[in-house]
């Protein structure tokens, strides 16, 4: 895929790696990747792609999770 950015001043010090991570990052945060394949989208480790959610404040475990984590617990406790 490639993806054609209009030829802005504001975009002429801004590097192709982090406009890639940005992206990476928007895409998980709006649920259209996962955290690896937004790693990947990125292309950074999947440590360093968790280190850019955290400095952006895009959680990676949200209440949705441990509710269904907790429910998960629950069945497999009632076996």
């Amino acid at each position: 895929m490639t993806i054609t950015l209009p030829d802005l001043p504001a975009l002429m010090n801004v590097r192709e790696e982090d406009i890639r991570l940005d992206l990476a990052c928007g895409a998980y945060a709006a649920g259209h990747l996962s955290r690896q394949l937004a790693s990947d989208v990125a292309g950074v480790s999947r440590y360093d792609f968790d280190e850019a959610l955290h400095a952006r404040r895009i959680p990676t475990f949200t209440e949705e999770m441990l509710t269904e984590d907790l429910e998960t617990l629950r069945e497999l406790g009632s076996r």
